[in-house]
């Protein structure tokens, strides 16, 4: 390969989608994440890695968070904290960007986790956030996972509570679809919705192919020789016919 050819070739671009499950809606209010899903994208595709772990979260589950998840205190308690997740979470993270629905609440809940961990939080730089490319896209529409998945065809019959691998995996897809589909070598140009996200454009190199010589498809004389005797053979041809 020339040194031209390979200068082309992009980095395939690695994204990760993520959601999370809580105890409530405000880390700073003592509440924690006890459920974890990742899907990797690289150019957008799933490679079908994934991170996922269930937290205890050392504290009572509110019945109104329950409802929505299905997680009980009697479920998590006993499951790994967080802590103890954290060295993997990260390594499966990354550098990747970081997509979520509504990221600030996902990202105000792995930065809390984090910190009470000992560790170094998530830059804000590498969030994406779906819920404002939806907004940009579709302004004025129901913006909820539910809903978007509705507009774009998204199945999503099996999901009866919201759980963080399942909806990890259902804003992938939508993600995807935010973004113009998965024809990403195809893409002309990018419209308002989609400013400030990285997209790859991978370039498709063409293997060569092997010059041949022009092939010859004249008849040979010892052809049209046969031709002759094999038409000779006719009687009271059509093509003899006044």
């Amino acid at each position: 390969m020339s040194a031209a050819a390979r200068g082309s070739i992009v980095t395939p671009m690695r994204e990760i989608v993520f959601d999370t499950e809580t105890t409530g809606f405000d880390p700073k209010g003592g509440h924690r994440l006890v459920e974890i899903g990742c899907i990797e994208l690289v150019n957008r595709m799933p490679t079908g890695a994934i991170f996922h772990a269930y937290c205890d979260p050392q504290r009572d589950m509110p019945a109104e968070a329950e409802a929505v998840h299905g997680l009980s205190a009697a479920f998590l308690t006993g499951k790994p904290r967080f802590a103890d997740h954290a060295p993997a979470l990260i390594a499966f993270l990354g550098d990747a960007p970081l997509v979520a629905h509504n990221a600030a609440f996902d990202f105000g809940f792995l930065n809390a986790e984090l910190a009470l961990a000992g560790l170094s939080p998530v830059s804000l730089d590498r969030m994406v956030d779906t819920i404002a490319i939806a907004r940009r896209k579709h302004p004025g529409a129901k913006l909820s996972l539910d809903a978007l998945c509705s507009r774009y065809g998204i199945d999503r019959s099996h999901r009866t509570k919201h759980g963080a691998l399942l909806d990890a995996e259902l804003l992938a897809q939508l993600y995807v679809e935010l973004l113009g589909g998965r024809q990403i070598g195809l893409e002309l140009a990018r419209d308002d919705a989609t400013a400030g996200v990285v997209i790859a454009q991978p370039t498709v190199l063409a293997p060569a192919r092997p010059v041949r010589a022009a092939r010859p498809h004249q008849a040979s004389e010892a052809e049209l020789a046969r031709h002759k005797t094999f038409i000779a053979g006719f009687a009271d041809p059509l093509w003899t016919r006044a």
